[in-house]
């Protein structure tokens, strides 16, 4: 009986300390949360100078999942996904005769394509800082693998590759990031007193990369089909499943509700989006907000300063279509700017919902690196998530043709 009063009086311990965490904001802003759901997630880290916020959104997610599903906190090493997507990268690059994307974006999808061909491990394992910074900054690097992919896609030497290409090019990644054997069996590490190799620890986490899909919401392509996202970071060519905007948001909802994070793709340029002010809204009169400063061509960071009483006190938001959704991706309104991690659910006083949001910039607000991004911001801005299957409704599952 004593066990489960303490045990109760912890749940209600870590309840309150989740209330008081997000009950608002930013000081003396008139927006009052009540959370209803807040769910288990690692450390906000920073992603630094870097466009890798798809491997920190998406690694994020999936320690999450660790803990949902083993009850167990690891720290997954964000620079090993970054390495070996950018061999893949490369390639494919290189397949396209030198006329497909390169460059440091990417897609919560590259996390499985990268898992399954070279694993994971943790991030004191892997840190991908050889270059001596303590944060991570990649201009240097990214300048020099994008010269060479570009020189070796002429085909210099007699009209073809040599077959040491790739090592010359992971030689780049290595002196960068850390070296790594081309065989991927051959890396050994010891982690918590026991030996692995990235496919061996990978296993010991419980993730299973076929359990997770990519779902969205456009038009140009049939509704409950699969589709390769028209996006220019999606260099994998990988696809998704297209559900109407209706259900796509109440896909989000029930999994939060359910116990399920997801990773969030969104376009994060919009004049209602405030990191500072922790808030992504879509008021309906935007000509209250004005603009300091500009977003870095990264969004790794706060960027621009938007300055508005929207982000004190609760304004109406727009309510948007499924046709403006789609005119706002045609005309590149919508863009695939930044990934991000959905961990809970909140509502303001006057009943408008919306999810909590970890962000991979540090704890650079008052939120601690966490915001809140409106219910009409969502549906109007998600490019796309990454989501465990079993958080979807039998109903959705049958549509989309998934066990």
């Amino acid at each position: 009986m004593k066990k489960i009063l303490f045990l109760a009086a912890m749940a209600s311990s870590i309840t309150a300390l989740s209330q008081e965490k997000f009950e608002t904001n930013k000081k003396d802003s008139e927006y009052k949360f009540t959370v209803l759901k807040d769910l288990e997630a690692t450390e906000v880290q920073s992603q630094g100078r870097t466009g890798t916020c798809w491997s920190f959104s998406s690694l994020s997610f999936f320690e999450s999942e660790i803990i949902r599903i083993k009850n167990e906190k690891h720290n997954l090493s964000e620079m090993f996904i970054a390495r070996n997507a950018y061999v893949g990268k490369a390639e494919n690059f290189l397949r396209m005769y030198g006329t497909f994307t390169f460059g440091p974006g990417g897609a919560f999808h590259d996390i499985p394509w990268v898992i399954r061909r070279y694993g994971i491990v943790p991030e004191e394992v892997y840190e991908g800082l050889n270059y001596g910074d303590s944060i991570h900054r990649h201009a240097e690097m990214e300048a020099i693998l994008g010269a060479t992919v570009k020189e070796l896609a002429k085909k210099p030497q007699n009209g073809r590759l040599t077959p040491v290409w790739k090592k010359a090019y992971t030689g780049i990644l290595d002196a960068y990031l850390g070296d790594l054997p081309d065989n991927v069996e051959e890396f050994k590490f010891m982690y918590k007193g026991q030996e692995y190799t990235p496919m061996s620890y990978t296993k010991s986490l419980g993730l299973d990369m076929d359990n997770y899909i990519s779902l969205t919401s456009y038009t140009h392509h049939p509704f409950y089909s699969k589709f390769v996202l028209e996006v220019q970071d999606n260099w994998a060519m990988q696809s998704g499943y297209n559900l109407p905007i209706d259900e796509f948001m109440k896909v989000m909802e029930d999994a939060i509700m359910g116990g399920y994070t997801f990773a969030w793709g969104a376009d994060v340029s919009e004049k209602g989006f405030a990191y500072r002010d922790a808030l992504a809204i879509l008021p309906e009169d935007e000509s209250t907000i004005t603009k300091k400063g500009r977003d870095n061509k990264h969004f790794s960071d706060a960027g621009a300063a938007k300055i508005s009483d929207a982000f004190i006190t609760p304004v109406k938001e727009r309510n948007v279509t499924q046709q403006e959704r789609q005119i706002a991706f045609d005309n590149q309104e919508t863009t695939d700017d930044h990934g991000m991690h959905i961990t809970g659910l909140v509502k303001d006083q006057n009943g408008t919902k919306y999810f909590i949001v970890k962000n991979s910039w540090g704890k650079s607000n008052e939120c601690d690196g966490y915001f809140f991004a409106s219910f009409p911001y969502v549906k109007y801005k998600t490019m796309n998530i990454l989501v465990h299957k079993d958080a979807l409704s039998k109903d959705i599952k049958k549509k989309i043709g998934i066990k």
